[in-house]
């Protein structure tokens, strides 16, 4: 049976459509930086995803290649999460994607180094003969957050983010986003196949002691 991130970590991938309070560890990812309006036809978004998924399938075929990795497992590729924020605003105007700046990610198996990963970007570049040069190795270290399940459109987060900061509130925690934490979703549906009212989202904010 392939390791399923999302069964094995409840607490961070499938929360309740409450918020709640959760410490993030350190983990690693596939990430693609970026800009712009994400509905955009070509946007540097979707280009993102594509990018991921080229080197998170690279690194998970790999155990039918030549290059074995240590302490490989089979495992499902996680989802697709994103790291966001706009310049000069506090929080998220969804009203102007187009001053959306992100970093695309999919987690990392914990048994990926660097060295495996410098491999699949090239082995990607070389069998799909597209340019990878712009996916990075990161480590990110969230820790405390107030997080909830989202379920319905993206344009629609404001009013589960409200209940989260409510509820941040009362636990007596404050807000703590900045250039190094940053307002995070994981999207457990596939928004081409999912009617926007069903989608469903990890919204997490990083928070600390009031």
């Amino acid at each position: 049976m392939a390791f399923d991130f999302k069964k094995e970590y409840k607490e961070f991938y499938m929360p309740k459509n409450q918020p709640g309070i959760v410490t993030v560890p350190k983990m690693n990812y596939i990430a693609v930086r970026g800009k712009g309006d994400t509905n955009q036809e070509d946007s540097e978004y979707k280009q993102s995803i594509g990018l991921l998924y080229g080197i998170a399938f690279t690194i998970k075929m790999s155990k039918k290649g030549d290059h074995q990795i240590d302490g490989y497992y089979d495992y499902v590729v996680p989802p697709l999460e994103g790291f966001w924020w706009q310049d000069g605003v506090d929080g998220i105007d969804y009203s102007h994607k187009e001053g959306f700046n992100f970093i695309s990610v999919i987690r990392l198996p914990d048994f990926v180094t660097e060295s495996d990963f410098d491999w699949a970007v090239e082995e990607a570049s070389k069998k799909k003969k597209t340019d990878f040069s712009r996916v990075e190795f990161l480590t990110y270290d969230e820790g405390l957050c107030v997080q909830c399940m989202h379920i319905g459109s993206y344009d629609d987060e404001p009013e589960t983010v409200a209940l989260m900061h409510k509820y941040m509130e009362e636990q007596g925690y404050v807000l703590d986003i900045s250039d190094a934490r940053l307002h995070h979703e994981i999207y457990l549906s596939d928004a081409r196949k999912v009617a926007p009212e069903k989608l469903k989202t990890v919204v997490r904010h990083p928070i600390k002691k009031a």
